[in-house]
């Protein structure tokens, strides 16, 4: 480091005085102040880009388009130096030596730079591959086929120089053997035959060539069968959302059926209600309006009675003077000496009729009172019977309280019900789930994982296993889970394989097997 600083001091030093000089004289820089301000703004825009190159590969973020402004500066620092040492006459060889001299020290500089540069990515990128430099004595030999070796190279990423030489090797011996395959004429060969010259110029060898055709029939198989997988997917995660609708549209539909349960029900007590309510007001008119009519019909009957009463002593009072005016006419001669006696008796017989008419009036009065107390007690019984009535409407709607209250227990049941069926799915989900993460991990066969998934299915169907034996359990598996649900499960056509995965899984849950 301490030598390159002070190679780097030597040169700058050189540069400086040489550039400075020839700025001022030859490029016509005004003064030697501004000659020297050039050589300065050169040697520093190099050192200060150096610096930068050199901290980025440090920091392992080079940046690689920085060398070649370095290169520039330093090529032109060079001519500069040169060109400050050329004669103004006609050059001799000395002269030669002179300019050359003039540019080693910058060359020398970049030289070092890059030394340290290379040592610092080493460094810093250790399991960097290292780029095999072709022998100068092939670019001697074979100019033109080393710059096709070193362009394909570069272009390709081919570090190693020997591996290049080799795919050469193979390339070429390659083509002799198709040639003596086909008698000598290589258009006959066929185009995958023909790929390691056509595809050599881009980094394929020849095996890399030759199983192309292959390793595409592979990717265009690989392809299909994504696409496939992809299809299948969609298709599954398609049915997966209409199943999902269609539980979503039958709990809609379950909770419009049990809304318009609870509607219906309501309405039905109301109108229950309202018809035991209807029907005892009805009966209730009814009643009140017979015990009306049978009052009014018996005032009316009493009325008639006493007008018949009346207009019937009418006419045994005008009869009765009729008779005593006949008979006091008759008489009149013949009894006057016993008018005392006829007026004392028309006296009696006027005090009877009066004590006839009062017992009747009695009579009648009774008979009112009587119709009074019946229609009193026809009032009475209609009473009754709307009490009757509002006790039965009372326990009408004590029963509609008791169904409202039995609908309300029925659906929090149901609810409750739901959501341990809920719990249970989720439960289950759960323990599929992690029983397939399980397999998974597994590596099993499909199989393994459908006698897997049954043994699973019985278990959430309810099967217990403690202390029963092979026979046992499988007594039980029959009992809890059917050959038609394991071939819905596992979507199978044969009943002998779902029996056969039945067996399998009562020897699995025998042997202790737990999701």
């Amino acid at each position: 480091m301490t030598a390159a600083l002070v190679l780097a001091g030597i040169g700058l030093y050189l540069s400086f005085e040489h550039v400075a000089v020839f700025a001022h004289e030859e490029l016509r820089f005004g003064s030697l102040g501004k000659g020297q301000l050039f050589a300065v703004g050169v040697d520093v825009g190099i050192m200060v880009m150096i610096a930068v190159d050199l901290l980025m590969a440090w920091l392992k973020r080079p940046i690689s388009w920085i060398r070649y402004p370095v290169w520039l500066l330093t090529a032109a620092t060079v001519v500069l130096n040169a060109a400050s040492g050329a004669p103004e006459g006609a050059w001799q060889l000395l002269d030669y030596v002179a300019a050359g001299a003039h540019g080693v020290v910058p060359v020398l500089f970049i030289m070092v730079v890059e030394l340290g540069r290379t040592s610092i990515d080493r460094i810093v990128r250790p399991d960097q591959a290292e780029r095999d430099s072709i022998p100068w004595l092939r670019w001697i030999l074979a100019p033109v086929a080393t710059a096709r070796i070193f362009r394909r190279m570069r272009l390709w990423g081919v570090t190693s120089y020997p591996e290049m030489i080799c795919r050469d090797q193979q390339l070429i011996a390659y083509e002799q053997w198709l040639k003596r395959k086909h008698d000598g004429d290589i258009s006959k060969a066929s185009e995958d035959e023909l790929l390691p010259m056509k595809m050599a110029p881009y980094g394929y060898t020849v095996a890399q060539a030759l199983a192309m055709p292959d390793e595409q029939d592979q990717a265009a198989l690989e392809r299909e069968e994504e696409a496939e997988r992809r299809r299948r997917a969609a298709e599954t995660r398609r049915e997966v959302a209409d199943a999902d609708a269609t539980a979503e549209r039958l709990r809609a539909q379950g909770k419009v059926e049990t809304v318009r349960a609870e509607v219906d029900g309501q309405t039905a007590q109301a109108r229950a209600h309202a018809k035991a309510q209807a029907s005892a007001a009805e009966r209730a008119a009814e009643m009140e309006e017979q015990a009306l009519e049978t009052a009014l019909v018996a005032e009316a009957h009493a009325r008639e009675a006493q007008a018949a009463r009346l207009e019937a002593q009418e006419r045994e009072a005008q009869a009765a003077a009729d008779v005593r005016t006949a008979e006091l006419e008759r008489q009149a001669a013949e009894k006057r000496k016993l008018a005392a006696e006829a007026d004392r008796v028309a006296a009696a017989e006027a005090q009877a009729i009066e004590t006839q008419t009062i017992a009747e009036a009695r009579a009648a009065a009774a008979e009112a009172n009587r119709r009074a107390a019946e229609t009193e007690e026809a009032a009475a019984e209609t009473r009754r019977r709307a009490a009757e009535a509002d006790r039965l409407t009372a326990d009408e709607e004590e029963r509609t309280a008791a169904a409202r209250a039995a609908t309300q227990a029925a659906r929090e049941r149901e609810a409750e019900a739901e959501l341990r069926a809920a719990e249970a799915r989720l439960a289950a989900a759960e323990t599929e789930r992690r029983a397939v993460e399980t397999e998974d991990a597994a590596k099993l066969t499909p199989r393994e994982r459908s006698v897997r998934k049954v043994a699973r299915m019985a278990l959430t169907a309810g099967l217990v296993t403690v202390a029963l034996d092979s026979h046992g359990i499988h007594r039980e598996m029959c009992r809890v889970l059917s050959i038609a649900d394991i071939q819905r499960a596992l979507d199978v056509s044969s009943t002998d394989t779902a029996s056969k995965y039945r067996q399998e899984a009562v020897a699995l849950l025998a042997s202790g097997y737990r999701p």
